[in-house]
């Protein structure tokens, strides 16, 4: 496993049980996981890491709403997303950890700015192509280099004003494709390490017990209570990564 401070250890089964509860209750409370993963591990190990432990928690978002996606939704972004993913491949080769660092933590503070400036606006249907392509292409980046696509593609899904159940739906099927696309990226510029590979294991129930909670959790939570503590806290995690 990786060579870790003994209070690191705790962050990380914190950030573990996140993620699963993001995949299952609440998309985009992963960023939480995200700033967690980078100010522990080096900034292209946490991408890696952080990774496959996003593909357990897809296996649970899809048990529980994979009849629900929009394909045609779908299959608009696809284009868009395969260009934001070789971006974000190109970036993650060329950078060392110190530069990725910085970006996860601007693409943080980015996602928080955009959510608190589309709250102040009326809510309006998607432009069509164009605007699926802006927002396909972002989340296809941000999700490449940082995993952090969740709130880059929960505004694109919301803006479509779709039922809560088909927007998990869809977010669901949209990720679980996009995180099994990025493997064999990662896994050629060698950050698939057998610490990495450990350290994941023993992450993994955490995950699923996240997973589970979420599950409970999307029946009782206060949605805008949550979406509160999880802006102040990202906040908070982007401007330590970035100073």
């Amino acid at each position: 496993m990786i060579d870790l401070a003994p209070w690191a250890w705790p962050l990380l089964m914190f950030a573990a049980v996140v993620i699963g509860v993001s995949k299952t209750a609440v998309p985009g409370l992963s960023t939480l996981a995200i700033a967690s993963f980078a100010a522990v591990l080096p900034a292209r190990t946490s991408t890696a890491a952080m990774l496959l432990l996003l593909i357990v928690g897809d296996v649970f978002a899809l048990i529980a709403y994979r009849r629900h996606a929009h394909w045609p939704t779908l299959l608009r972004l696809a284009p868009a997303v395969l260009c934001g993913l070789l971006l974000g491949f190109g970036f993650l080769a060329v950078a060392g950890d110190d530069i990725v660092r910085r970006a996860i933590a601007v693409i943080l503070l980015a996602m928080i700015a955009v959510t608190l400036w589309r709250r102040r606006r009326m809510r309006q249907e998607p432009g069509g192509l164009v605007l699926a392509g802006v927002y396909g292409t972002l989340g296809g980046f941000t999700t490449m280099v940082a995993n952090a696509g969740g709130p880059v593609m929960s505004m694109y899904f919301l803006a479509t004003r779709m039922p809560v159940q088909v927007f998990l739906g869809t977010s669901a099927w949209f990720f679980a494709i996009v995180n099994l696309a990025k493997l064999p990226f990662l896994a050629g510029i060698g950050l698939f390490t057998p610490s990495v590979l450990w350290t994941d294991l023993l992450l993994a129930p955490f995950v699923v017990a996240g997973a589970l909670l979420g599950l409970v959790l999307a029946r009782r939570i206060r949605q805008a209570v949550f979406e509160r503590i999880v802006i102040v806290l990202t906040v908070l995690g982007a401007i330590y990564l970035l100073f």
